[in-house]
């Protein structure tokens, strides 16, 4: 409730009347309260999540962090608080969340370039540029590649570490190669921006930008479905399961099961060094015992995994890429299916297996 309030009284100040009380302005205001109540059932409103929370004990938020996770790094970031945009200089004190003057305030429309992990940049961003700030990963195919270096491909490097894509890269799979979020293979190409239709061309045309959730019956028209896992307009069968009716999401989550598989294969036949998976920082994991289970004790920090090669490393970041970006069928689903079908391809060469059969976009 206090956090109700302290929303409210914002939204006074910003409408300009102070003065009202909250009942007062919850009557004259309907449509702003309904916003509002959307917004605190958001992921972006959600100050408990750990978006918002992870930094309570230490009280503050580390640069490199606040960008995306604090209303006040957003306005820093951007140099809404008088200081150097691109830059913030100090932490952030914990507290806040997305709230409405993040996205609401003069000279947000301003905005009009955005930098991505890669370097390269997305000019003339439009309406959506406050998306494009925070859902862009925090790695790139260039920092992949920067990273390995001319280290052999199946060579172990002890100096090579999981470099985690972060999560929700939305913009950056939407933008596909233009921003190069996933790890490109050399002498492929990938697909750009998705190009959807006119009138859903920015995120806001798909999201409600305050309840964040899509708005599903405007695209039944097209795709007589209000699944969104169920929609396709592709024949191709890309995953070879025979299956061309399935949603374009199912070939997605299918071929990226595969490729998880091959990662804990080659790490078992080439490596010789067992990997886990687990869905905790860092995700890759020694599997000790070698029972391709994760027990008690595997999934922690100290136990992270050790004995990457460029190739094992180059698909496992796809594989973490296309996972944590749980849209990424509807951002850009031909970037994503092209990233997988070459990460299995890499890896069937030294497994002796075959991609045949797999239909590339």
């Amino acid at each position: 409730m206090l956090k109700l309030k302290s929303v409210y009284l914002a939204i006074a100040v910003f409408l300009g009347v102070a003065g009202a009380t909250l009942p007062a302005l919850a009557q004259q205001t309907n449509p702003v309260n309904s916003i509002v109540e959307k917004w605190l059932g958001s992921g972006h409103g959600d100050a408990s999540s750990l978006s918002f929370s992870y930094w309570n004990e230490a009280g503050e938020i580390p640069p490199a962090c606040a960008k995306c996770h604090s209303g006040a790094g957003f306005s820093a970031f951007h140099g809404f608080d008088g200081s150097e945009p691109g830059v913030i200089a100090q932490p952030i004190p914990t507290g806040d969340t997305v709230e409405c003057v993040t996205c609401h305030r003069e000279g947000i429309d301003e905005i009009d370039s955005i930098v991505f992990p890669s370097g390269l940049v997305v000019s003339d961003a439009g309406p959506h540029a406050t998306c494009l700030t925070c859902h862009q990963g925090r790695q790139s195919s260039i920092g992949v590649q920067r990273a390995v270096g001319d280290t052999g491909e199946d060579e172990i490097n002890p100096e090579l570490t999981f470099l985690n894509p972060h999560y929700a890269a939305a913009a950056a799979t939407l933008y596909g190669t233009e921003v190069k979020g996933a790890y490109e293979y050399p002498g492929k190409s990938y697909v750009g921006r998705f190009a959807h239709v006119p009138t859903f061309a920015q995120c806001s045309d798909c999201h409600d930008p305050h309840s964040l959730e899509i708005k599903i019956s405007e695209c039944v028209a097209c795709h007589q479905t209000e699944d969104p896992k169920a929609m396709r307009i592709s024949p191709a069968d890309f995953d070879g399961d025979g299956d061309v009716k399935e949603g374009i999401y199912h070939e997605i989550a299918s071929l990226n099961a595969t490729l998880k598989s091959m990662v804990i294969e080659y790490a078992s036949k080439v490596t010789k060094k067992p990997v886990l998976y687990a869905d905790a920082y860092p995700y890759f994991f020694n599997d000790t015992n070698e029972n391709g289970v994760v027990d008690e004790g595997e999934a922690t920090r100290s136990n992270s995994y050790v004995s990457w090669t460029p190739r094992m490393l180059k698909a496992a970041y796809n594989y973490q890429y296309v996972a944590k970006d749980k849209g990424a069928y509807a951002h850009n689903p031909h970037y994503a299916l092209q990233v997988l079908h070459d990460s299995i391809e890499s890896l069937s060469e030294p497994l002796g297996a075959t991609s045949e059969g797999l239909v590339r976009p």
